[in-house]
């Protein structure tokens, strides 16, 4: 898809109209790889009007081919920031919307720098059974501060966002898909990080830069919208450290201070390279999300996140790359508190979500991206919450790799006596990551304080905790605690139940019961 020749001569005039006249010019944005804009552009290819079912904004649309949408960097790259709705359809015949660059939705903003949020700027709107695939690293979904993606899809038609490597007539590397072969989804919020200080909330110049690639998010509402995803999947994305070494890296969802109007269900994400979705405080909500097969952490909660979830089903596993059999997965959870704390920070809590319902499946090996061993959850800086009916599973394993590890800033949580387990099990050979005494501050172990009581249970990696499915919780043979029915906490969130772990097969037709089984079936054939 190319500019047509008329509308770059019909711009250029104007602008040198305006010049002459001695007025102000402002192109938005300012494009620098190739000639596009943000206004003006053909139909693309010999398709027109109603035959085009490409997305389009201003004059732009992408190119049809009879079954594919091309979008080429005239119309999406790091250099273009949408300011339009844009809607992307269902394709006929299993069409597939094709990006070669970013995809930004909505003007960034540095309100340092004289910019103004639009907090009515554009919506991304993905529909029931599209495919959205990219081609390159740097091909991101990137979501401004007051824009909004709202992908919706169903349970028989999931969208997806995958690498154009899934696709034989797209392939143009000869590889097979596989992690990082593109960049995720980052989506910027106007919630609260404990990144800002408190002055900076009240200024309006809280202006954190996202991991990966810069864009702002930030501000002082924890009920924010940034739109919400459901019954969705989104495969191979991410990458490892960038520019900014370890830790600058992107992720499959990053939810940047994304506050709790929008929501994230019936989310399956696949062989990501960092994070399955990382929070940056805020307060979303998850819901039925199921993360396979990814290379660093499945859940990272950090910079004051104190949103709920509930069903969250987790296997790290092994994918084959090249002939060569990789480990994948570090952490189920890494659980964060905060980037910063004390008084002028009082605004910003530590992470403090309340999560219930969640299995995770570790393995013995270490992951191919930095070594590290396969956990089910890793504590640091202060993170605080409240966990409810959680079981984690090591079937094999070392010292090194237990399903408890906790950092010296980690411990401050239950010192502080804001972080604790209930109606939860560890199933595994190793239970806590030697890291000296384990033992907190007060002298109570770490044994003692995840029994609470005799409100958890400690089992072993042999113990029988699934059902022959691999998936469910088994109830029967090895657990003999009973599930928190969550009715206690007295939110309309959280759905009452009788199991300890992300799903039960008491009823296997259901959609949660299926998402799950479809996830790992896929994951495990991948």
């Amino acid at each position: 898809m190319k500019f047509n020749t008329l509308f770059k001569i019909s711009a250029v005039t104007t602008a040198l109209l305006l010049a002459g006249c001695g007025g102000d010019i402002n192109v938005t944005p300012t494009v620098n790889n190739g000639g596009g804009s943000n206004a003006g552009g053909d139909t693309g290819g010999g398709d027109s009007g109603s035959s085009n079912p490409c997305a389009t904004y201003a004059d732009v649309q992408g190119e049809y081919d009879g079954q594919d949408c091309s979008y080429d960097t005239d119309f999406a790259s790091a250099t273009i920031e949408i300011t339009e709705d844009i809607t992307f359809d269902e394709l006929p015949d299993g069409g597939v919307h094709v990006f070669e660059g970013a995809l930004q939705i909505g003007e960034d903003c540095d309100t340092t720098t004289g910019c103004e949020i639009n907090q009515n700027g554009p919506v991304m709107t993905v529909e029931p059974g599209a495919i959205l695939a990219f081609t390159s690293g740097e091909a991101i979904i990137q979501i401004a501060r007051g824009a909004q993606l709202n992908a919706i899809g169903t349970f028989d038609k999931p969208i997806k966002f995958t690498s154009a490597n899934e696709f034989d007539r797209l392939n143009v590397s000869g590889d097979a898909p596989r992690y990082a072969d593109w960049g995720g989804i980052i989506i910027n919020g106007n919630g609260i990080t404990n990144e800002c200080t408190d002055a900076e909330r009240d200024g309006g110049t809280c202006n954190r830069e996202s991991e990966g690639i810069v864009s702002f998010y930030g501000g002082n509402d924890n009920t924010d919208d940034s739109g919400s995803m459901k019954y969705a999947q989104i495969w191979y994305a991410g990458s490892g450290p960038r520019d900014g070494g370890d830790g600058d890296d992107l992720n499959s969802l990053t939810l940047n201070a994304v506050g709790s109007g929008s929501s994230y269900e019936f989310i399956h994400i696949h062989q990501g390279f960092d994070d399955g979705i990382e929070f940056f405080g805020g307060a979303a909500d998850l819901r039925n999300i199921v993360v396979t097969d990814t290379q660093d952490d499945s859940l990272d909660m950090d910079a004051g996140w104190q949103g709920r979830a509930q069903f969250v089903f987790i296997k790290h596993g092994t994918v084959t790359v090249d002939g060569q059999t990789n480990y994948m997965g570090n952490g189920g959870f890494e659980a964060d508190g905060e980037k910063n704390n004390g008084p002028d920070y009082s605004q910003a809590p530590a992470s403090a979500p309340t999560i219930a319902n969640v299995t995770i499946i570790t393995t013995d090996g270490t992951s191919v991206r930095d070594n590290d061993p396969s956990i089910a959850t890793k504590f640091d800086d202060n993170f605080q919450g409240q966990m409810y009916n959680v079981l984690k599973i090591k079937e094999n394993g070392t010292a090194d790799d237990g399903c408890v590890f906790f950092t010296s800033d980690g411990e401050a949580g239950v010192d502080n006596g804001e972080l604790d387990f209930y109606s939860s099990v560890l199933a595994c050979t190793n239970n806590f990551v030697s890291t000296g005494d384990n033992t907190f501050a007060d002298g109570e172990t770490y044994t003692q304080w995840y029994q609470n009581g005799s409100a958890n249970e400690i089992l072993d990696g042999s113990a029988t905790v699934l059902n022959d499915d691999g998936i469910s919780t088994d109830m029967s043979s090895s657990i003999t605690i009973t599930a928190n029915d969550l009715t206690g906490l007295n939110d309309d969130f959280f759905t009452a139940v009788d199991f300890i772990g992300a799903l039960s097969n008491d009823d296997t037709s259901s959609e949660w019961y299926q998402w799950v089984d479809n996830a790992v079936t896929a994951s495990e054939q991948d």
